[in-house]
């Protein structure tokens, strides 16, 4: 039996984004990931499907399991042979109990590594616009548990020389004791006009930020309904917020937008949009599959001399046909003498990236602009082929053969129903935590609303978003009212539309 060993991982402050390489690297080879309260779980999809996943949090309220549980856990799956990873919010050894885990790990034994992550006391303050330290106004800064052992006879912080002996003061974990710590700071020679700063949710795209002071962050933390887990910041840093303020101020900060295409096509579209302050929700109504029989497909990729045209309406429909042209043993070379188009820029790049610049890139990008723009083309009695989805409309078809063309149209991919899209679908509908639903193909309009059933469900004030007037029209057609429509029918095209339309909304 091989010997096991154990991780003790910082999984960073809250954004996904900011674990570290080697933490990454430490899931995916995990057998067995024990994960905290603030562990953002898009994390545990580093890990292998196979590999088992038990949730360890604490709360104020609840605890999943008690801390020598925890040790015990990690001890016995390492004695079984396991790589085990326990997953820490923030950095393990920062009033995050790692040390103690530690502990008991060389108690017993086990051979242990570290891999430290980024603290929330310094991640989150930057999240918000407070640098920790800054020259000429902080120096220096601490980090406190805002939450000390409970079986303690008396508290281990100096407040005598911690109010006023170090500049900027960081509160982990302690917003039940907020009017303590106040009144601890203010009693101890910390000006009560000190600015402070209270945030909850850091890093996240839920993040709100409370400022004041210490005479009167209690009262507004109470005003706001403020709730931990949050993060206290004390000294004259708060003020820097209204200046370098950068995360809670981006154009989409705080909306969440649900992403129905394809989840292997999804992540630049949340990448865009997560850039602009939303939060993407990855639920796709589509999944891309091959045909089932590839005859048709791979005759018409050994004959390609015989087409004068090779069209191609999407990037899967690129991915698609070069997939059966490898499998041929075929390459590049085989569309020598054939004009090559795209429906529009990614399509273009896709072929790109395949060594193909395409001939022909209308304009317009939809069905309507490749007809209008192949007008000043010679194609009447050209043969032109089609490799598309399986459930594509004929009007791309109708208007090449309305110019006289020869048109072979070939399923070349498949478009089906996503699995267990709806009921969680419906659920964040009914929750109301969608602001805005993309949709990026007819497709993706047509079987998120099959998935979603009858009755209609209730979208409430939740914006449709599609990229373009086919999608709109199909959209429309099941009874959905568009609120923005893409200029530009790409990618980027539709994120900068939702852009403009909330800032129209400011």
């Amino acid at each position: 039996m091989k010997e096991g060993k154990v991780y003790l991982v910082g999984a960073g402050p809250g954004d996904p984004g900011l674990i570290t390489v080697k933490a990454a690297e430490c899931l995916r080879r995990a057998d067995v990931v024990v994960y905290d309260h603030l562990a953002d779980e898009q994390l545990l999809e580093l890990a292998s499907p196979g590999a088992e996943r038990i949730y360890a949090g604490k709360t104020a309220t609840e605890h999943a399991r008690e801390q020598d549980e925890i040790n015990q856990l990690l001890v016995t799956r390492a004695k079984e042979g396991k790589t085990v990873v326990r997953l820490k919010g923030g950095d393990p050894f920062v009033l995050g109990r790692g040390g103690e885990e530690a502990e008991a790990l060389a108690k017993n034994g086990i051979p242990f590594e570290i891999v430290p992550g980024i603290s929330s006391a310094i991640a989150v303050p930057a999240y918000a616009g407070i640098p920790v330290t800054h020259r000429g106004v902080a120096s220096s800064f601490a980090v406190i548990t805002g939450h000390e052992d409970p079986g303690k006879e008396s508290s281990s912080i100096n407040w005598h020389k911690l109010a006023t002996g170090v500049d900027t003061l960081v509160f982990l974990m302690g917003m039940q004791n907020l009017p303590k710590i106040r009144a601890q700071l203010v009693e101890h020679g910390r000006p009560a006009d000190t600015p402070v700063a209270v945030i909850k949710e850091g890093t996240k795209p839920e993040q709100r930020t409370i400022t004041g002071t210490l005479g009167n962050i209690v009262a507004k933390v109470k005003e706001a309904g403020l709730s931990a887990p949050a993060i206290i910041v004390v000294g004259e840093v708060v003020k820097l917020r209204d200046k370098i303020r950068w995360f809670d101020n981006r154009p989409l900060f705080g909306k969440r937008v649900l992403v129905t295409r394809a989840r292997h096509q999804a992540s630049v579209l949340s990448r865009l949009l997560a850039e602009r302050g939303a939060e993407p929700i990855e639920l796709p109504s589509i999944e891309i599959r091959p045909v089932d029989d590839t005859s048709e497909l791979d005759r018409a990729v050994l004959n390609l001399g015989s087409y004068h045209w090779l069209l191609f309406t999407s990037v899967n429909g690129v991915d698609a046909f070069f997939n059966r042209l490898g499998k041929l043993g075929l390459d590049a070379r085989a569309f020598c003498g054939i004009n090559i188009g795209a429906i529009g820029s990614a399509t273009a790049e896709a072929l790109e990236t395949r060594g193909i610049r395409a001939d022909y890139v209308p304009e317009v990008f939809t069905s309507d602009g490749i007809i209008a723009g192949l007008k000043s083309y010679d194609v009447k009695g050209k043969r032109f082929l089609l490799p598309r989805a399986d459930i594509a409309d004929k009007e791309l078809v109708q208007g090449l053969t309305g110019l006289g063309a020869e048109v072979r149209e070939i399923a070349s991919y498949r478009t089906v129903p996503a699995k267990d899209t709806a009921s969680r679908v419906k659920e964040l509908l009914q929750a109301g935590q969608i602001d805005v639903i993309t949709f990026t193909s007819s497709s993706t309009v047509s079987r998120l609303m099959a998935a979603l059933g009858k009755p209609k469900p209730d979208l409430g004030g939740t914006v449709i978003t599609c990229i373009g007037p086919k999608t709109a029209q199909t959209a429309a057609g099941y009874g959905l009212k568009v609120d923005i429509l893409a200029k530009e029918h790409t990618i980027p095209g539709l994120v900068t539309a939702i852009e403009e339309y909330f800032s129209k909304q400011k």
